[in-house]
């Protein structure tokens, strides 16, 4: 019997970010503007994470965050498109 051809690869996924526990460094002015609002909005103790960022951008600018997710969907989507034509372009009749 052969292995179905949508199950050569299987990818073991993360459930979490570990990015999102990233200190963001202020190395440009505009990231020091963003991370001192974040720090002064969440009235943060410790330095401001990715995941800090996140939320205070989901919170007060969500348009920004959904612009950049549906694009990572669409991507996302368009890999996963191209992957099962490469996959299905590598399957013939006559390698059953």
């Amino acid at each position: 019997m052969r292995p179905s051809p949508h199950r050569i690869c299987e990818i073991k996924m993360e459930l979490e970010n570990m990015a999102l526990e990233d200190e963001v460094t202020p190395n440009t002015g505009l990231k020091q503007l963003v991370v001192n609002y974040i720090g002064e909005r969440l009235e943060a103790t410790e330095d401001v994470t990715v995941d800090m960022a996140v939320q205070v951008f989901a919170a007060e600018f969500p348009e920004f965050l959904l612009a950049i997710a549906e694009e990572n969907f669409l991507r996302g989507y368009e890999q996963a498109l191209v992957d099962v034509a490469a996959t299905t372009d590598n399957i013939t009749p006559n390698s059953k």
